[in-house]
């Protein structure tokens, strides 16, 4: 691969040929594996210049030609000839310009070009090396083609004398290895299936039993609540019958009382019906006797009825307590239910809420650190543009004193201009008034004197400032 860099710049004074000014042309060298360099030439002023500058290549195969020459008459003309390396790149050109510039890569030069007598060489030498180079290109693929021809000989000559390995013996092997690792993959791919299906029934079954758990939770609380009120019925119950006991109690003492007061009253009546046996016939006793124990029964009938309808009252106001009592357990089990339902989706909805507050807490941290970073930065920028701004109106200051002085010493120097103008006008007025020999060497001197006056009174206001 060949390079070339050629580079004409050419550029001239104002006007044209034979007008004062001068005339530059350069051509940038390349290299050719190695350095070369011509000598260069300079010419200006007068309208005329000439620079003739070396020409340099770059190839990478080694071969390469060129040489360049540029010449300017006020205007300017150059040309050049650029040269080529692995194939032969050539373009035949010329120019003129005036008061411009124009670059030139691969041409020569044609009319009014220079060339010396050692660029005449250098051109022939590097000639008869792109020669050589491009014999020496055909010679080695002519060699490449002789070889590429032997290595395809030699193949078609060797290939049938070796005898080809026989490889259907490992056919089978090779099929039942692939049906091995086939049935490796189904299998790995159904275990992985089974393991999946493990997994999610694992999943199902942990969901099962934490439902199971919570319902066997809500069964147990249940059944504490129920033996609470079986506790309380198993009190009333116990009261009720002691209640009953006492009853029976005062029954049986009243029975007893009754019976000792019957006794007591046949006592008395047969003591006097033995003193009064001969007197005249007294009460029935008998039917005074049947009278008194139709009363007690009756009586005892109605306590006993008494105490059965008090205890049928009682049990039916436990009955109806106890079917209130298990609807409000049974209510209270189920709005206990809820309320765990409710408590769980708040806690769900508790724990998204607090990971979107770190997601969020965690965004505003990102976003303050970037805007603080921001801010750092803008701040910085604003101490510079302040820092800036002082030095400018620092500068603007001390510009503006200088154009103060500056000022001042013009308005000076006007003021001197004019004393010196004023001074002229009065001297040449008494020049063309008096115009003589005498009054011309006086009028000199006074001229000079004045002008001495004036050097010194401006010497004085230098001084002075």
């Amino acid at each position: 691969m060949t390079t070339y860099t050629v580079q004409n710049s050419f550029a001239s004074g104002a006007g044209g040929l034979g007008a004062a000014g001068s005339g530059s042309s350069r051509l940038s060298s390349v290299r050719v594996g190695g350095s070369y360099r011509t000598p260069s030439i300079h010419g200006g002023s007068g309208g005329r210049g000439v620079s003739i500058s070396s020409t340099k290549y770059v190839s990478s195969v080694g071969g390469g030609y060129g040489g360049g020459s540029c010449a300017g008459f006020g205007g300017g003309y150059g040309g050049g000839y650029g040269g080529f390396g692995g194939g032969a790149v050539c373009g035949l050109g010329g120019g003129a310009g005036f008061g411009g510039g124009f670059d030139a890569i691969c041409a020569f030069g044609g009319g009014d070009g220079l060339l010396s007598g050692n660029e005449k060489i250098t051109m022939q030498n590097l000639n008869d090396r792109l020669a050589t180079y491009l014999q020496k290109v055909r010679a080695l693929e002519d060699a490449n083609a002789e070889l590429e021809v032997k290595i395809r000989d030699w193949y078609q000559k060797e290939a049938p004398s070796s005898p080809a390995r026989d490889y259907s013996n490992y056919y089978k092997i090779i099929e039942d290895l692939q049906d091995k690792i086939l049935a490796a993959t189904i299998d790995n791919s159904r275990v992985v299936l089974e393991i999946d299906n493990a997994r999610l029934a694992a999943d199902d079954f942990r969901l099962k039993h934490e439902n199971e758990l919570f319902l066997r939770q809500s069964v147990e609380s249940d059944i504490n609540g129920l033996r609470r009120v079986l506790d309380e019925l198993t009190l009333s119950r116990a009261d009720l019958e002691m209640q009953i006991e006492s009853l029976k109690e005062e029954l049986a003492y009243l029975k007893k009382n009754h019976e000792e007061e019957m006794k007591e009253y046949s006592n008395q009546l047969s003591g006097k019906v033995s003193v009064e046996m001969d007197a005249a016939p007294g009460i029935d006793l008998t039917r005074i006797l049947s009278e008194m124990r139709e009363q007690y029964e009756a009586l005892a009938e109605k306590y006993r009825k008494d105490a059965e309808a008090w205890f049928l009252t009682q049990t039916t106001e436990l009955n109806h307590e106890v079917a209130t009592h298990t609807e409000q357990i049974q209510s209270s089990k189920s709005e206990i239910t809820e309320l765990r339902r409710t408590m769980q989706s708040l806690e769900i909805e508790l724990q998204s809420q607090i990971s979107m507050k770190a997601g969020l807490e965690a965004n505003l941290r990102d976003t303050e650190g970037r805007y603080c970073a921001q801010l750092a930065q803008i701040q910085n920028l604003i101490t510079s543009v302040e820092e800036q701004l002082s030095e400018i109106r620092c500068d603007m200051e001390r510009q503006n004193q200088e154009y103060r002085m500056l000022m001042d010493i013009k308005s000076r120097l006007e003021q001197e201009i004019a004393t010196y103008r004023q001074l002229l006008e009065t001297q040449d007025s008494h020049l063309m008034i008096f115009f003589s020999p005498t009054t011309a060497s006086a009028a000199g001197r006074a001229r000079g004197g004045t002008e001495d006056e004036g050097r010194s009174s401006s010497t004085r206001d230098r001084r002075h400032q």
